[in-house]
């Protein structure tokens, strides 16, 4: 069985705060394995969670998401509650510090984006390249880019990685529910809509996670499309074991390199779409095409 360290180094914290997209997420286990595995942990790991908060801190500034900056204050609350007085005044100083800083870049963005802005084809173009969470994530950052983000071919895309080419069945039931407009080249589909019914009508538990347990790692993953991100040799990547993390389960994972996988029956709160019901809170009437 490996140690906590080695489990620890694993999960691939530090690796994942850089990225804007993982910053969030990584947050969030940060902050379970504060409050529920740090007293319990070698001193040397202790130490390794210590600087890998006061590294998730100093980064925020670069974060430009409403989702990091809930993320790294979720990440105080554990550290207030948990470490040591010294070890808690250092990164509080350092969240304070990330936080005034992560303002004033966030006013020259303002200011500087009143000025310049990437033109509507541009970002959909950058944008194709997401996938559907980032999608999402980038949509929520300003109203410019919820337009970009919206585009219709882009959930079109999404649309077909997902759930395949299935035009006839999504065009049924879009009919069914409405989300067909008529146009002067006959009818056309709101994919968003398309795309947001399907996947949160289906029974995959894969599609609301961007964390899983990959027994051919034997290790807790990133996700890339509901697979393992890691290179496996020889190996389909449809035949990959996978089974979606929450980031509560990361303090089990750490601790006895087991995970509570049972009855987190998919409840944990999963009813009506489940802590990705959130994705949607912001959506928009897609406009008919000019």
């Amino acid at each position: 069985m490996s140690k906590p360290l080695e489990r620890y180094q694993k999960l691939g914290l530090k690796e994942s705060l850089p990225r804007i997209h993982r910053y969030p997420l990584a947050c969030k286990e940060l902050s379970f394995i504060l409050r529920g595995a740090y007293k319990k942990i070698p001193k040397n790991l202790q130490s390794l969670i210590f600087q890998d908060t006061l590294t998730a801190f100093r980064l925020l500034p670069e974060m430009q998401t409403r989702n990091a900056v809930l993320a790294a204050h979720l990440l105080l609350q554990s550290v207030e509650a948990t470490l040591p007085k010294q070890k808690k005044n250092a990164a509080v100083t350092e969240y304070k510090n990330a936080m005034v800083a992560h303002k004033r870049r966030t006013k020259a963005r303002q200011e500087e984006n009143g000025s310049t802005q990437l033109p509507q084809d541009v970002l959909v173009h950058i944008f194709s390249f997401l996938d559907m969470q980032s999608l999402v994530s980038v949509g929520r950052v300003c109203w410019l880019w919820n337009i970009a983000a919206s585009e219709n071919n882009l959930w079109q895309a999404q649309y077909t990685t997902f759930f395949g080419n299935s035009d006839n069945d999504a065009m049924i039931k879009g009919r069914q529910i409405g989300r067909l407009v008529e146009d002067e080249g006959g009818y056309t589909l709101f994919w968003r809509e398309a795309f947001k019914r399907a996947y949160l009508g289906s029974s995959s538990k894969k599609l609301k996670s961007s964390r899983g347990y990959c027994r051919d790692c034997n290790t807790i993953v990133w996700l890339d499309n509901m697979k393992c991100s890691n290179e496996h040799t020889g190996l389909n990547s449809e035949n990959q074991q996978i089974k979606p993390v929450l980031p509560s389960q990361v303090v089990g994972y750490l601790l006895d390199d087991s995970l509570s996988m049972a009855s987190s029956s998919d409840s944990d709160s999963d009813s009506d779409g489940g802590p990705f019901s959130r994705l949607w809170a912001y959506q928009r009437p897609l406009s008919k095409t000019q």
